[in-house]
């Protein structure tokens, strides 16, 4: 029988976690599964990566991998607002839960922030507050915690050190 390696994220889950399933597993025992190991209580969605709304408990695994992979998210809330703030300006929108931290980027400073990919490029997004700046594969329900469905970022520069010191002998 085929099996599935899912890697997923979600509510209470920061880190990427793996768990493999057979193929023709549904969602619903995936979800089963996932609730029981992390003692998940109430109402529970699943998403698929950078996909805004929950899939139905009704839907086989393989139908939603890649290559035999799946990325999943599981969450209470079913959107997560999310603010990004970058030179005076602020901007809003509402994501599903398992966008990741690089698309809500490249939403904010290419889509509403008017930035090149270059200089998009040259940035992070840092959790407003903190030093905290989540890897771009993060997905961003996992930066919150029901029932606050929301997150609010700084767009900042990009550290980077350019060439090694020189060694002096």
């Amino acid at each position: 029988m085929t099996t599935i390696d899912i890697f997923y994220q979600g509510h209470g889950i920061t880190e990427f976690e793996q768990i493999e399933m057979h193929a023709d597993h549904t969602i619903a025992v995936f979800k089963a599964m996932v609730v029981e190991k992390h003692g998940l209580t109430g109402e529970v969605l699943v998403f698929v990566e950078d996909q805004e709304t929950p899939l139905g408990e009704h839907i086989i695994i393989s139908e939603v991998c890649f290559e035999r992979t799946a990325k999943l998210h599981l969450h209470h809330c079913r959107e997560i607002a999310v603010t990004v703030t970058f030179a005076g300006q602020t901007v809003h929108h509402k994501f599903g839960p398992a966008k990741t931290v690089g698309a809500v980027k490249n939403w904010a400073a290419i889509k509403k922030l008017g930035m090149t990919p270059a200089e998009a490029g040259e940035h992070l997004l840092q959790i407003s507050g903190t030093q905290d700046r989540p890897a771009a594969g993060t997905h961003i329900g996992a930066l919150t915690r029901a029932p606050v469905c929301s997150v609010k970022f700084d767009l900042v520069p990009d550290e980077r050190v350019n060439g090694a010191p020189e060694v002096v002998r």
